[in-house]
């Protein structure tokens, strides 16, 4: 992913392909040009059972190639064209550049949007996801679809000690002020090549907390960098999770108090293929 942020747990998925997860992951950007074939033909699968698709689960599907190739964009006309409920993560403003599409299938409640915010500090921002959309321009992003009733969270993701923690309440208080309509996070977890690529970033942006911020780290997984246990991998444990865990919670009470998750319809669907043969 373009993106190029440090913390990113896809970094080590690159790899599988013989990639590299450190330069090789910002600059070698494998593209799938059959996406949106590949959605339509499992659409068109009798065996289909209609559930949220969600985008960016991996890397973001608004990073900068999405200008040139478009995928994304032609993903939603599909999820549109067969009413078929869908959710987006990004970091990238480029996501406006679809809100024609993004209003209509709202309009029928099928999308959601994920806006993932890590920092409020701009210098930190420009140093941590380098390639990102400014803090300024996300928080702008999530005002101009809460305008549009389109259902917003926002994710302070990762939430990472002795370096963001502290933003915690700030955060809930500028996704509640921008518009959100509910508001999580997750702690950082480093995984395979990113424990050794986390800490060189470290120590070199920040060589006078490096040890601070990794010993904190490793505090919330059992003496290790990561955790892939279902359950507590983005909750951690120890008093120091317990510690961010009751920030959380007393930021979603204070300005999200009744936050409920957005119930996408899965009822809607239908293939156009179905609706020909009516005629």
């Amino acid at each position: 992913c373009e993106h190029g942020c440090t913390y990113c747990y896809a970094r080590p998925t690159h790899e599988y392909w013989g990639y590299s997860a450190g330069v090789d992951f910002e600059q070698t950007i494998l593209v799938k040009k059959n996406a949106v074939e590949l959605l339509r033909e499992t659409f068109e699968k009798r065996s289909w059972e209609v559930k949220p698709i969600v985008l960016s689960g991996n890397t973001d599907c608004y990073q900068p190639a999405e200008k040139e190739f478009e995928l994304t964009r032609e993903l939603l006309k599909v999820f549109l064209e067969y009413q078929h409920p869908v959710g987006i993560i990004t970091n990238n403003a480029l996501l406006l550049r679809d809100l024609d599409i993004i209003e209509q299938l709202s309009n029928k409640r099928l999308i959601s949007i994920n806006v993932s915010i890590t920092t409020l500090d701009e210098k930190l921002r420009s140093k941590l996801e380098p390639r990102t959309s400014t803090i300024k321009k996300r928080l702008e992003m999530v005002t101009q679809l809460s305008a549009m009733q389109v259902p917003v969270h926002v994710m302070m993701s990762p939430a990472i000690p002795a370096l963001n923690d502290h933003e915690l309440l700030p955060m809930a208080k500028a996704a509640k002020e921008a518009g959100a309509s509910s508001f999580s996070s997750h702690i950082v977890r480093l995984m395979g090549k990113n424990e050794e690529l986390f800490e060189r970033w470290l120590e070199e942006h920040l060589p006078e907390r490096a040890a601070k911020v990794m010993q904190q780290i490793m505090s919330l997984h059992n003496g290790r960098t990561g955790s892939s246990e279902f359950g507590i991998r983005g909750r951690g444990v120890g008093v120091l999770a317990e510690n961010l865990r009751s920030q959380r919670k007393l930021a979603i009470r204070k300005y999200f108090p009744n936050q409920k998750a957005a119930i996408l319809d899965t009822s809607l669907f239908q293939r156009p293929t179905d609706q020909l043969s009516l005629f």
